[in-house]
């Protein structure tokens, strides 16, 4: 039982990774994108207001993603719950 609840969140957890990780990539690719047409589009204005603006923008996204991804983890249930709820009943039984 110990040992398909591994294999599960291993292959749930190798899943996660591949997806964030190219979701992140292609984020970043878009972001950059983005602030280059929003510097060439304020160029000969406010090229320094724009830059200033979006990385403000950008910070302030970081600083949100980081406390929901520590909230997130902070309150995820414990791995083997189903596992130890079924040891006891064993014990119980057994008793």
């Amino acid at each position: 039982m110990i040992g398909i609840e591994l294999q599960e969140e291993k292959e749930r957890l190798v899943g996660v990774l591949f997806l964030g990780l190219t979701a992140m990539m292609l984020a970043m690719m878009s972001l950059i994108s983005l602030t280059v047409l929003i510097a060439i589009f304020f160029w000969d204005t406010y090229r320094w207001q724009a830059l200033g603006g979006i990385t403000v923008l950008y910070a302030l996204v970081a600083i949100a993603c980081g406390l929901r991804a520590r909230s997130n983890l902070r309150d995820a249930p414990n791995l083997f719950d189903e596992t130890l709820a079924e040891f006891r009943k064993d014990r119980d039984t057994f008793r």
